[in-house]
């Protein structure tokens, strides 16, 4: 009977160490994330390599204002735009491109378009954010252009080259 107890035991421990082992891989988030995504057949240019750990850790940490209290919510936004607030380090989140569906930018044909139809404002700016690299970049370079103007520090990329690394 207590070899019985004992293996029961064992394998018991076994599971819940499984179970934390499981648990604790979901929570981790890898600190650079390469931008680089399937639905593309090929990128035009370098993939930016994204530190998750300096943007939810140290600048969140060292700029709360332009976090705002949004916490992951900086970045992390539901189908309507707002903020993810209750978003804990290690949460599933869905890829960018599953909302924002349409790979690339919008091209000139579709801006064409939208001004003969007299779609501008923040009309245009939805439309475009169905576009996934348009919809990243609004959020990146737009909370970059914020940073400057609230800190008059020049060191938030506002540029191609300052993200996308060159390409061969």
């Amino acid at each position: 009977m207590r070899k019985k107890e004992l293996l029961l035991l064992a394998v018991a421990g076994l599971v819940c160490l499984f179970i934390v082992s499981a648990a604790y891989a979901a929570a981790t988030v890898e600190d650079m994330i390469p931008m680089d995504n399937e639905a593309y057949e090929a990128h035009e240019k370098g993939i930016v390599q994204f530190s998750h750990k300096k943007h939810a850790e140290e600048y969140a940490g060292e700029y709360p204002k332009l976090y705002d209290d949004k916490g992951c919510g900086a970045c992390h936004h539901d189908d309507k735009g707002q903020p993810l607030s209750d978003l804990k380090m290690g949460d599933d989140v869905a890829s960018c491109i599953k909302c924002h569906d349409k790979p690339g930018r919008p091209d000139r044909d579709v801006k064409k378009k939208w001004r003969e139809e007299g779609i501008k404002g923040a009309e245009k700016d939805k439309l475009e954010r169905q576009w996934h690299a348009e919809a990243i970049h609004q959020n990146c370079i737009g909370c970059h252009r914020e940073f400057k103007k609230m800190t008059d520090k020049k060191t938030a990329p506002t540029s191609c080259a300052k993200c996308h690394p060159k390409t061969k």
